[in-house]
């Protein structure tokens, strides 16, 4: 059934279908290629600087422990952001952009056009214009994996910036190049099952949403990344607890955790599943629009380039 199918298709893929062999589609592989990463730095940028705050908000949530007392430092997400504007201003929410804004580029310039590239690759190989879920799903795991590289870096330095009050430099020069690895694997359990969710559900929207020649308006592809980054994001909602408290810096008096597992047990054991859930609330609303921002924006600078590099 057309159902089943999935459309992650790309206005000039029949062209290059029908192109020559050789030097014409090797050229045409790498203008594409640029064309998305540069399309995806963009949209990238655009979606974090507009829902950063909430991103803050949602990093302290999951990282906060409970007090002597048993309670803890904020009640939810309103309190934390009326807390946090309290202490440090409005500009404490937006402590870590920088980093974002520097890594946000290579990620979703990764992210969105080794998903793009590698649909495409699959409609070549399979001479087919939409792609059984299987292959969706498989492309969205190979851009949640390749973006790992850029992420880990930018999200250990961001969520350390985000807890503190420390600079880039310093957060950069206290961990070293090795210490902005530190907890790849728990990202990459985070991202990959991510974008799996995202990157299939993002594709069903759309498929539906497509008119008679596979395009569809702007604002539908906007709500399409909206639905299916809100859905990712709280499926994930326990691998990215996991992550954020493996790379925060430890507290004074709190023993540092030792590896993932160690973080699984502590977490279950001193507060419960609960914990593990903690700013799904944030953490939907800040990666919802912000994939919304970035794919609306994303197709938007295809269309663009389309039209006038056709």
């Amino acid at each position: 059934p057309k159902d089943l199918f999935l459309d992650c298709s790309t206005p000039r893929l029949a062209r290059k279908m029908s192109q020559g062999s050789g030097v014409q589609r090797q050229t045409s592989l790498v203008q594409s290629l640029l064309e998305k990463l540069s399309a995806g730095a963009i949209a990238g940028i655009m979606g974090s600087c507009t829902t950063f705050p909430l991103d803050t908000v949602k990093t302290r949530l999951q990282n906060q422990k409970p007090l002597p007392d048993g309670r803890y430092p904020y009640s939810g997400m309103l309190d934390c952001f009326r807390k946090s504007v309290a202490q440090g201003g409005i500009s404490s929410l937006y402590r870590g952009l920088p980093a974002v804004i520097l890594g946000i580029t290579p990620e979703k310039a990764i992210k969105l056009a080794v998903n793009d590239l590698v649909c495409e690759r699959f409609r070549m190989a399979l001479g087919t214009q939409n792609l059984p879920i299987s292959y969706l799903v498989a492309a969205g795991a190979t851009a949640g994996f390749c973006q790992v590289i850029a992420t880990n870096p930018m999200e250990i330095t961001k969520l350390r910036m985000q807890l503190s009050s420390k600079s880039m430099g310093e957060v950069v020069s206290e961990l070293g190049i090795r210490g902005l690895y530190k907890g790849v694997p728990a990202t990459i359990g985070r991202d990959v099952p991510f974008s799996m969710i995202y990157f299939s559900l993002y594709g069903y929207l759309k498929q539906k949403c497509n008119d008679a020649n596979g395009h569809a308006p702007t604002w539908k592809v906007f709500l399409a990344g909206i639905t299916a980054g809100m859905t990712a994001a709280s499926l994930s909602t326990p691998a990215d607890v996991i992550k954020t408290r493996y790379q925060a810096a430890p507290e004074p008096g709190v023993l540092p955790y030792s590896s993932i597992g160690e973080v699984i047990t502590r977490t279950y054991h001193n507060e419960g599943f609960s914990a593990f859930w903690r700013g799904a609330g944030p953490r939907a609303m800040v990666i919802g629009p912000l994939f919304g921002i970035a794919l609306a924006v994303y197709e938007l600078q295809k269309r663009i380039l389309d039209k006038y590099l056709a």
